[in-house]
């Protein structure tokens, strides 16, 4: 069921705030998390450009240095951490962004996919659980003048609902028809966190489905996600033109009682930004729920995300009322929700 207020936002604005950077490049979302670390709770921040690092710091302003994560497993390609999420007894499982090689000959054009790994010592070294999400090679357009991508799903997040039973994952489709590109939503049992290659549904009008084939490999057809905020100009048009929001970052607002998702929108194959985006939604297990968009920033860069203030709670999933807003790893902004 839609929802009536789609048009109806709440109240915000954004204020001119000293510069916070994370202490490494980013080339995605960022994603964060407390741990005890050296006696203390400390917030652990994963940033990524191509592969991830980490820091750990007593606040968002105090990071350290950053420490480089290993991955256990080889695999094609960069993986870029793009969601982390800690299980009760300390586990972390994060879920990246992956870009295989040699996937159109003669280009560098790739089809990003999304994997799982599991940590059990604090995100320095991340087990393989497999690949979650992705396309067939048979479904791509090596010959898109889109700058990067041949098709592919990916530059995502992943947000518990509030009875920790679901991991919803919003990330961003870029094959199939027009109208099924764009921002889609899939799910998970959290119960199953540990085995979670096949377990993941994607939405599709109204339908949560498990896509047919190994893993969760998203198909033409019936089975491919149908997303809450399609392409208005498909990613791989011919005239290099491109209309359509990407790059979802989620987060439970504890003073708003909703979901915030915000969004890059891009206007051609080389991904120049429109502007970033806002939008709303009081659940997570009904996507038509969500907001229509609404623009806070005109242009700006890539990988817009919060980090909440509230000291050994607030990350980039969890935030109140005033809540750092980082564009691409630098915070020049709060966003203050007011009633």
């Amino acid at each position: 069921m839609e929802n009536p207020d789609r048009d109806r936002i709440p109240a915000f604005d954004l204020i001119q705030a000293p510069a916070v950077q994370f202490p490494s490049a980013v080339d995605s979302n960022s994603p964060a998390f407390w741990q005890f670390t050296q006696g203390q709770n400390r917030l652990h921040v994963v940033t990524s450009w191509e592969n991830p690092s980490i820091s750990q710091g007593l606040t968002i302003r105090r990071l350290g240095a950053t420490q480089p994560v290993r991955y256990l497993s080889p695999n094609s390609g960069g993986r870029w951490m793009e969601a982390v999420l800690q299980a009760p007894n300390g586990t972390l499982y994060g879920y990246y962004h992956n870009e295989p090689l040699g996937l159109c000959p003669r280009t560098n054009k790739t089809a990003p996919r999304i994997g799982a790994v599991r940590s059990l010592d604090g995100g320095l070294s991340w087990e393989d659980l497999g690949i979650l999400l992705e396309v067939p090679s048979g479904s791509l357009d090596c010959r898109t003048p889109n700058e990067f991508f041949a098709g592919g799903v990916g530059d995502f997040t992943v947000v518990l609902n509030q009875q920790e039973t679901e991991a919803y994952f919003f990330f961003t489709i870029y094959s199939g028809t027009r109208t099924r590109q764009g921002v889609a939503v899939a799910r998970m049992p959290w119960s199953l966190r540990d085995t979670p290659r096949g377990n993941v549904a994607v939405w599709d009008r109204g339908v949560w489905l498990y896509p047919a084939g190994l893993g969760s490999e998203i198909r033409r057809g019936s089975f491919q996600p149908l997303p809450i905020y399609d392409a208005a100009v498909s990613w791989h048009d011919r005239s290099a033109s491109v209309d359509s929001f990407w790059g979802p970052s989620v987060h439970w607002n504890t003073f708003l009682n909703q979901y915030v998702m915000l969004l890059n929108r891009a206007v051609d194959s080389e991904w120049t930004q429109e502007g970033i985006y806002i939008a709303f939604s009081p659940v997570l297990d009904d996507p038509a729920q969500w907001t229509k968009p609404t623009k806070i920033i005109e242009g700006g860069h890539w990988y817009p995300q919060v980090m909440g203030l509230e000291r050994e709670r607030g990350t980039d999933k969890l935030a109140g009322s005033t809540s750092r807003l980082f564009i691409r790893g630098r915070s020049d902004y709060f966003l203050v929700f007011r009633n």
